[in-house]
């Protein structure tokens, strides 16, 4: 399918502007190549979800976001079992929809190249009720850090998680679990449980290593209880996948998982998506994307 009638959402705060500025440089690009575009953003969240709510329904044949996973999370949850599909031009902080693509993160033209070629690719979706996700559901200490990291009003960027991450460390402790992975329920303590539709989440953590976009399951990881050490250790890993060696892994592959744990919010696709606990489940095909 070619696209010939597109919505382009922009978050214009994204990537510290770089939303507006990749936007303005796609615009006469795709409206060069024949694509019929309608050019919106929304003052806030809400107000975006709306407009992608409205394109879809209008009958676009795509909603293309300007953004990074927050933008594409919220394209989703108008799009899943649609069939219009999501473009993606990168320009967010962690771009994990981006890499699963192999779309070019730093070249918001060669991204606009790859909507106008119009090859489509359908994957799964996670979903817990009414809502969807793309990468992956956060249900532990990084859960905690990115709670933390959102009351913090400085620094900016990367360095603000890196120092929640910090100041939650100190006083970190093993969640107590319950889990239901198809029906069979277990008790356990751990530092994290990750749900994963795809593979990475927050820039390239590899946290769901292995998890295939399009096989009907979800990848469940258990990050079970280790020393403050062994964990400041063991993060690196994460950015490689290397981390599933170390004895502290568990990895389940399910159709469906219900997570519990007392005083959790849970993130996904960077989203605050809700308190535990959920019950989240794979729908196969749900999501086109333009790659």
């Amino acid at each position: 399918m070619t696209a010939r009638d597109i919505a382009l959402l922009t978050n214009p705060t994204a990537g510290k502007g770089r939303g507006a500025r990749y936007r303005d440089a796609v615009l006469p690009r795709l409206r060069a190549a024949g694509l019929t575009v309608r050019n919106l953003a929304g003052r806030d969240a809400d107000e975006a979800q709306d407009l992608a709510h409205q394109a879809v329904a209008d009958g676009v044949d795509a909603v293309v976001v300007v953004g990074g996973d927050g933008m594409a999370h919220l394209a989703a949850q108008a799009l899943a079992g649609t069939g219009a599909a999501l473009g993606v031009i990168p320009a967010g902080t962690g771009n994990d929809v981006a890499r699963y693509f192999g779309l070019p993160r730093r070249d918001p033209v060669a991204a606009a190249d790859v909507v106008i070629a119009g090859r489509t690719r359908t994957v799964d979706l996670a979903r817990s009720g009414p809502r969807h996700f793309v990468t992956v559901l956060a249900a532990g200490f990084d859960a905690i850090v990115n709670e933390r990291a959102n009351k913090m009003t400085w620094p900016k960027g990367q360095m603000r998680y890196n120092l929640a991450t910090v100041a939650e460390l100190r006083t970190f402790e093993p969640i107590p679990y319950t889990l239901e992975l198809d029906g069979a329920r277990v008790n356990l303590e751990a530092m994290l449980v990750a749900i994963g539709n795809g593979p990475s989440f927050g820039g390239g953590l590899r946290i769901t290593e292995g998890a295939i976009l399009d096989d009907g399951l979800l990848d469940v990881v258990i990050i079970k209880p280790m020393s403050k050490p062994g964990l400041i250790r063991t993060y690196p890993k994460l950015f490689k996948g290397t981390h599933v060696t170390h004895p502290a892994y568990e990895h389940h592959r399910v159709r469906s998982v219900t997570v519990a744990a007392p005083g959790i919010v849970s993130y996904a696709d960077g989203e605050r998506f809700g308190p535990l606990p959920l019950t989240v489940e794979c729908v196969p095909g749900a999501l086109t994307v333009l790659t």
